[in-house]
Parts: C-alpha cells; sequence; structure tokens
C-alpha cells in the first residue's frame, strides 16, 4: 500500500504545516487569500526552486534520460499524508519533484493509527506496524485533499487528480459520502482510493466489521464510480499472508471486477504486498486476467518498493514481467507509493528499484507504463466527472 514514511524532524506532538485541525477550519474559511499566497510564494521561489532541483538531479537536464520538457513519469500512487493523518503540503510536493514528474494522483490514507496510551504509553506510533491499537477510518483526510488542491495555482493544479479514499468500504452509505464530497468540492477530485478491501495485518486492526469482497457495500461504490466516472484505486491482496494452494482472494476479486464493467478499476500492486509475495503461478493469474475482455476496464500499478524486490529481484523475474508487461503495454501503469516524503531521493526511490524492469522494455512500452496509460484514463475520467457535477449542482434544490 506504501513505502514508510519519512517522519525525520517531526515532533509527535506537531502537526505537520496544513494538517492540524485548527489549519484546515482557518483554510476553509480563507481559501482565497490561501491560493493568492499560494501564487505569489510560487512566483516569488519558483526560480530558485527550479535551480535546486536541477542540482539534486545531478546538473544535467539529460542525464535521467528524458529528453526537453518531457517528465520522468506520471505518478499513479501518491499519499500526501501518513498513518497519523502528518504529512508534506501540496506545494512541498511541487518544490520537491519540479518538472521531473509530470501528473500525479494524490491522497491521504484513509486510516487513522490511533494513539492508546493503555498500549503504547508516551511512544506515539506513526504506522500501523508501531502498535497494537485499532485502525479506524478519518473521512476528513478527503477535506484536507481537497483544501491542499486549492491552494495550489492553475498550472500546478493541472497536473493534480486528488483522491477520495475517506469512506468505509463496508458501509453501504459510502456511496454517499463519495457524492457528497464531489458536490461538496466540485471541479476538485478524478477518483477514489487507494481504498482497501484485503490487507495483510491492516484489516485485522481496522475497528468494526472486516471488509470483504462480498460486502454489497462496494458493488455500490463501484456502481458510483461507475455513474459518475471516476477512477478507482483498490488495494486487495491477492492472498493471505500465508499462501494455499490457489490465492484466497483472486477468485472473489474478479467476479466483483466483472459485475461492473462500466468501472475503470486500479489494482494495486497486483494484490502483492510487504508480506504478500507472489506464488509460483501469480503472473499466471495476471496473464488470464488480462487476457479476458471481462476485464478490459481493469489496469494494474507497478508501484510500491516492497513489492520491487518481487518483480525485479532476479534477472528471471525482471524478465518475466517485463514480457507480460510488453504483451499488454495498456494495462499497466507505474506509481511511487511514497508516503509525505522528506526529499527526492526518498520519493522516486521506487522508480529506481524497478530500473531493472525499466530497462528491459522497450521505448513505446515504457512510455506507455511511465507516462501515458495515466494520461488515457484520467483524460478520459475528468470531463466525465466534471459532467455530473455540473448536472447535479445545476438541477433545481427541493
Amino acid at each position: 500500500m506504501e513505502s514508510r514514511p519519512e517522519t525525520r524532524g517531526v515532533g509527535v506532538g506537531t502537526p505537520l504545516t496544513g494538517f492540524g485541525v485548527t489549519a484546515c477550519g482557518r483554510r476553509l474559511a480563507g481559501v482565497r487569500l490561501r491560493c493568492f499566497r499560494a501564487c505569489l510564494g510560487l512566483l516569488l521561489t519558483g526560480c530558485l526552486a527550479q535551480g535546486a532541483l536541477a542540482a539534486d538531479a545531478g546538473g544535467d537536464p539529460g542525464a535521467d534520460g528524458r529528453s526537453g520538457d518531457v517528465p520522468l513519469f506520471n505518478d499513479v500512487h501518491f499519499h500526501l499524508t501518513n498513518y497519523v493523518q502528518r504529512g508534506i503540503t501540496a506545494r512541498r510536493y511541487f518544490e520537491i519533484v519540479g518538472d521531473r514528474v509530470g501528473r500525479v494522483a494524490m491522497f491521504g490514507i484513509p486510516l487513522q493509527q490511533k494513539w492508546d496510551h493503555f498500549v503504547s504509553g508516551d511512544r506515539a506510533p506513526d504506522y500501523y506496524l508501531l502498535s497494537d491499537a485499532a485502525l479506524y477510518y478519518y473521512s476528513f483526510v478527503d477535506a484536507v485533499i481537497a483544501m491542499e488542491y486549492l491552494s495550489l495555482d492553475e498550472a500546478h493544479r493541472a497536473r493534480v487528480d486528488p483522491m477520495i479514499t475517506g469512506f468505509n468500504p463496508t458501509d453501504m452509505y459510502a456511496a454517499d459520502h463519495i457524492r457528497r464530497v464531489l458536490l461538496t468540492f466540485p471541479g476538485v477530485f478524478s477518483g477514489v482510493g487507494e481504498f482497501s478491501v484485503h490487507k495483510e495485518f491492516v484489516s485485522a486492526k481496522v475497528a468494526g466489521h472486516t471488509a470483504s469482497l462480498r460486502n454489497p457495500a462496494l458493488d455500490r461504490i463501484l456502481e458510483a464510480v461507475a455513474e459518475i466516472g471516476l477512477v478507482a484505486i483498490l488495494h486487495c491482496d491477492i492472498d493471505r499472508v500465508r499462501e494455499g494452494e490457489r490465492p484466497a482472494h483472486y477468485d472473489d476479486l474478479l467476479a466483483l471486477l466483472a459485475a461492473h464493467p462500466g468501472a475503470s478499476v486500479i489494482w494495486a500492486h497486483t494484490g502483492l504486498g510487504r508480506f504478500v509475495a507472489p506464488t509460483d503461478g501469480h503472473l499466471v493469474l495476471l496473464e488470464a486476467m488480462l487476457g479476458d475482455p471481462s476485464y478490459d476496464h481493469v489496469a494494474l500499478d507497478i508501484s510500491w518498493d516492497e513489492v520491487a524486490r518481487y518483480v525485479v529481484g532476479d534477472d528471471r523475474s525482471a524478465a518475466a514481467w517485463a514480457a507480460l508487461i510488453a504483451r499488454h503495454p495498456t494495462r499497466f501503469l507505474f506509481g511511487t507509493d511514497s508516503v509525505a516524503p522528506a526529499d527526492w531521493e526518498g520519493y522516486a526511490r521506487t522508480y529506481a528499484d524497478y530500473g531493472p524492469l525499466w530497462d528491459r522494455l522497450d521505448a513505446a512500452t515504457r512510455e506507455r507504463v511511465e507516462r501515458l496509460n495515466y494520461e488515457r484514463l484520467f483524460a478520459a475520467a475528468v470531463p466525465e466527472i466534471r459532467a455530473w457535477e455540473h448536472d447535479r449542482l445545476a438541477a433545481p434544490t427541493r
């Protein structure tokens, strides 16, 4: 689901700029002023920031293999906030990446790690593996992401696709939350996710009912995705931590996806994770899905440094993954799965980790995975979403 967040220099009791409840409340009351300040700040610091970023990249504009103004990649999987709802601002993100990234699907994490003093004492956990206390759904994350997007100038907004994550996928009202957020912040969001159904140790920690692929609440969510034209990023482990003869969740996932052919879905990490390694037949299962027209609406993201170690762990694996992608070049997208990075090195680590895979792809296929497939999916989605919002907001109220 994500790379471990970098929290260097962050005090446990001090939210980063822009992510305290009080700070968000002030922004909700003064978005125009903040947008003006964002534009002014970018104008004043743009030249210095770009120079610093170029130096960070090594100083040679052609050293990374791209030409002119072509970005390295579009990022379909980026978390602005972490498991305790702290992170960096959207403006800080662009200070870090400069022009090296084109567009980004930007979202928070829908779960809040509870700081239970009776479990952790004075040691504040900032990650789900650092406490036995529960996780709970945190809906305010959607307002935070919306306000961060609105703090940007128009040029930077054009490079961001904010995503709605603050809903409980076991709740039959989750689809209502998605519609409500879209109409509260019209012109902002491009999709939903990353949201999780089955995720190793996370699922058992979430307070309340456990998410399931058989829960009709998921059908309502994907019906809304199809109706509105959203892009959905879904995390669902293909198997349990202890593998069985056949991955435990694969068939149920296929049944759910086949039931919603109008929903544009990106399956995060192809079902792999920190503790869910690929079986010997993993690529065979992916091939079967990708070759079946019933799943033409489903794409797969190549993301997360924890998953990279499976994909490019040895030459044989890297070659097999490259061959699969070459057979289905329109179905894969790259994402960093970075969480609130402190600098470019931390942010782009996943991209570098997948280097052996990139080296095995021909130029046309690599361009699709790194940039073009993202642009195609979101270019199709955004006009539909804006039209849906316009129609609902223009309709007479009862």
